[in-house]
């Protein structure tokens, strides 16, 4: 079974919101799905996911619970957020959302996350990739972002592509005042960036490429 990677829409949300309380059960206020939906259509902002096919309700897939979709169906108010017809819900199992604003020269990424069952299958890393991608081709010039100053995970991927430590904002998560690290990257059309960018997307996709089919369209 192979992951779609692709713009996200209206029918996923409420796995999107999934994703984000399970990655990040702390954080207050949480999102929800008016204020995914009002993302969705702001001209700054970007959002992707990795999908795939569900193919019947009881297939049980690497990452996902067996009969998720009928499980899932039950999760939500229905009525709520497909005007009870189940047709408009998304027939693929969303397992990492990630999400960026454009500001000036400047892509700021918003959300990055995954399922905790589907770590470690590079899903975050892909995830990365493209918005370096995209946000070039919306001539961003640099890439920011912050990261809990505990989360020396998340900071070891993004070093890993050249994001630099460049401050710290003091007890900017309201949950519990943790600090937050500032990263950035170097220009984006900088030679040394794209030379570790290229190298590292090509050694990404020499391990799970054939895992993944790319359908995020350009953006202008």
């Amino acid at each position: 079974m192979r992951y779609i990677v692709r713009g996200m829409q209206d029918k996923d949300i409420p796995q999107a919101l999934e994703i984000d309380h399970e990655a990040f059960p702390t954080q207050w206020p949480r999102p929800s799905y008016t204020s995914f939906k009002q993302e969705l259509r702001n001209r700054l902002a970007c959002y992707i996911v990795v999908a795939k096919p569900i193919e019947g309700e009881t297939e049980t897939h690497d990452c996902e619970n067996k009969g998720f979709l009928y499980k899932l169906l039950h999760l939500f108010d229905q009525e709520r957020f497909f005007g009870g017809d189940t047709a408009s819900m998304s027939k693929e199992y969303i397992v990492g959302i990630g999400g960026f604003w454009i500001m000036v020269d400047e892509a700021h990424i918003t959300t990055l996350a995954t399922r905790n069952a589907c770590r470690r299958q590079g899903i975050g890393e892909r995830l990365l990739v493209q918005i370096i991608e995209m946000a070039a081709q919306l001539h961003a010039d640099v890439v920011t972002l912050e990261a809990r100053i505990s989360n020396r995970e998340a900071q070891a991927l993004y070093e890993k592509y050249g994001f630099q430590k460049v401050g710290v904002r003091r007890a900017y998560y309201t949950d519990n005042g943790e600090d937050a690290v500032i990263m950035t990257t170097d220009s984006l059309t900088s030679s040394a960036f794209q030379s570790r960018l290229q190298r590292l997307k090509q050694a990404h996709q020499h391990r799970w490429g054939a895992l993944y089919v790319n359908e995020a369209s350009k953006v202008a």
